[in-house]
């Protein structure tokens, strides 16, 4: 039998994840710093993630027109994301599919704290629908929408404590559409933050992938499967002739 723990093998896969991470360092140009890390992280969760789910840079839309910020990665379900649409270069994604909205940034601060807020507000704003399910039996009742997930990814802090009181100011400044549930800071540690109990739950450094993997997956098992889009309301959307 092997000796190879679980916390080994996570460690192995944080230590290939900072070494992706502080590759980016040496790129000269803000935004390829910035592309390659969305690539690192978008990869990486794809790779590990069951496979239900999908990660992409994309942009979120509803049936009654409205559309988010883009966002640098959208956890959705790709098996029920029937009207996903790559138009020029940018995904679209219905509101419906999505789990879960993160910001990827080199730094957290209370800039792009803020920031990570209002694009998570973009998305949770979006109407969405859900329609009955037929089955073998009868039909499922149309299902309640999941709360969206919404976090924020970065390499270092430009905080000297990452999670001390500027931190939580920040968690306790937002409205309820934009609050940040998650996070990971690679250089520092990843949290979790349950806004119901005012209870933030932190790792330790070494253990910033691990933490955050496993909660990522409780959060995203407590919700199910995406609802089922409602077609009907995105066909209004259409001009129909009646003969």
């Amino acid at each position: 039998m092997s000796d190879t723990s679980l916390k080994e093998l996570f460690s192995y896969l944080q230590k290939d994840m900072c070494a992706k991470a502080d590759f980016s360092s040496v790129l000269n140009h803000p935004t390829d710093k910035g592309d390659n890390t969305e690539v690192n992280w978008i990869d990486w969760l794809n790779g590990y993630l069951p496979k239900r789910y999908k990660a992409a840079k994309a942009t979120i839309i509803d049936s009654q027109g409205g559309i988010s910020d883009q966002i640098d990665i959208a956890i959705y379900d790709e098996q029920y994301s029937y009207l996903a649409f790559n138009y020029n270069g940018i995904l679209y994604l219905p509101a419906e599919s999505i789990y879960a909205v993160f910001e990827v940034k080199q730094k957290i601060n209370k800039e792009y704290m803020e920031y990570a807020g209002k694009k998570a507000e973009s998305v949770r704003r979006l109407i969405r629908t859900s329609a009955p399910i037929m089955h073998a039996g009868g039909m499922y009742k149309p299902k309640e929408p999941h709360r969206i997930l919404a976090g924020i990814l970065t390499t270092g802090s430009d905080w000297k404590d990452a999670y001390g009181n500027p931190f939580r100011t920040c968690l306790n400044s937002y409205t309820e559409f934009q609050q940040i549930d998650c996070g990971c800071v690679l250089s520092a540690g990843s949290f979790s933050y349950d806004y119901s109990a005012n209870k933030l739950s932190l790792s330790l450094e070494e253990e910033s992938l691990v933490f955050f993997f496993l909660n990522l997956l409780i959060e995203l098992q407590k919700m199910g499967t995406v609802p089922a889009i409602d077609l009907h309301a995105y066909m209004s959307a259409l001009t129909i002739k009646a003969n």
